[in-house]
């Protein structure tokens, strides 16, 4: 038995196969490991264990008792799938060996708040999450598109997850689809096809009943962005824009969160949508707000932004938000347009300069003008909107 110690965690790697016969000299090493060793914790590590019989699951039960926080890491599919029939994942933290993959030379398709897109081969992608203890984060995106999936909306369900450097990754099949933002990028006249698709599944979606405390309620986080401002804009603004985010009403219908043209596929004629960490309930308007955000504000001052982002043209990408917008509400109207567009303009330019300002936006020259520019068109807009509902 290997022992080792990280940050006052006492490690014991386990190996080979445990059942009635060794069980026994099994739990004196681990005990007398413990003994040797002050910690403030203690971790099994299975990478080498092919198998655990009842006798050694029980060993494991007598060290949860001396040690509350056990956790078992590295589990093999087979002791895992042991460990998962006889209620252990339920008792303590179980974490499965995951296979490894290099991104190098892979091309990015996308990125969004938590992570890039890769294309790994002509079949499959993989989403590679930005903060390295985000195992949290992979099992509730899979768990999030799940639930989408059996509501009838047209996803792509990852299948596996692997380790990628020193972070995770989630890996889906997507066999020969291209983004919406490539599609457009090579073909701008096929744009009001695309519009059309986009915004059919996005109605879709936003008919989509959810059961209660299935998804996160996005009223909740837009509160928290409009709250964090009182901080840095004058009060009589600060305070309207609390109070038009609060008077907007409850709604339990799906909205995606980052509804932009990276996240929508075409894959053999079917269209998809993709990185559903953002996934949640709520009214349309903080939907719109993202798509202002991908479409328009995130490149107002720096239209490489867009191009970088989007992979099109800053001029193509807004004239895609003026078409989608104008689609979604079933108008050509222009006032009827622009009236709504400034709505999502409001919860967009506060989430931006939120965000920003998060960024430590102001230690830089980019990030004051960022700050600069929603501070300036809040003012605007708060002057004349008087409630973001449509």
């Amino acid at each position: 038995m290997n022992g080792t110690m990280e940050k006052d965690i006492l490690k014991l790697a386990l190996s080979g196969h445990i059942d009635s016969t060794n069980a026994p000299a099994m739990e004196a090493e681990v005990m007398e490991a413990r003994e040797k060793q002050p910690h403030s914790g203690l971790i099994l590590d299975l990478k080498e264990l092919t198998y655990i019989s009842s006798a050694g699951l029980r060993v494991v039960l007598r060290l949860r008792k001396l040690e509350p926080a056990l956790r078992l890491i590295n589990v093999s599919a087979e002791v895992y799938e042991i460990l998962e029939m006889t209620g252990f994942t339920e008792m303590m933290p179980v974490e499965k060996a995951y296979r490894t993959i290099s991104i190098e030379g892979c091309e990015a398709i996308g990125r969004g708040a938590n992570g890039t897109v890769y294309r790994i081969d002509k079949d499959t992608v993989v989403k590679v999450y930005r903060n390295a203890d985000c195992l949290p984060d992979v099992q509730r995106e899979r768990e999030l598109a799940r639930k989408a999936f059996v509501l009838g909306i047209p996803t792509a369900i990852p299948y596996d997850v692997v380790r990628v450097g020193e972070s995770y990754g989630s890996v889906f099949e997507l066999l020969n689809s291209r983004s919406f933002s490539k599609l457009i990028a090579a073909d701008p006249s096929g744009m009001d096809t695309y519009v059309d698709l986009y915004v059919d599944l996005m109605k879709k979606m936003h008919t989509t009943h959810v059961k209660p405390g299935d998804m996160p309620e996005m009223k909740g986080v837009a509160l928290d962005w409009v709250r964090f401002l009182r901080d840095y804009l004058p009060a009589e603004q600060a305070e309207k824009l609390v109070a038009l985010v609060e008077e907007v009403p409850e709604r339990d219908t799906m909205l995606h969160g980052d509804y932009h043209t990276n996240n929508i596929v075409m894959q053999n004629n079917e269209v998809l949508i993709i990185d559903m960490d953002t996934l949640c309930v709520g009214h349309p308007i903080f939907e719109l707000a993202s798509m202002y955000l991908g479409f328009v504000a995130f490149g107002e001052l720096d239209h490489n932004v867009t191009v970088q982002f989007l992979k099109m043209p800053y001029e193509t990408a807004v004239l895609f938000w003026k078409k989608a917008l104008a689609k979604y509400l079933g108008t050509q109207d222009p006032e009827t347009v622009r009236a709504v567009e400034e709505k999502a303009m409001v919860i967009g330019y506060a989430r931006l300069m939120r965000r920003t300002i998060r960024r430590n936006g102001f230690d830089t020259e980019e990030g004051r003008a960022n700050i600069q520019l929603c501070k300036s068109r809040l003012a605007e807009l708060l002057s004349r909107v008087d409630t973001l509902t449509f």
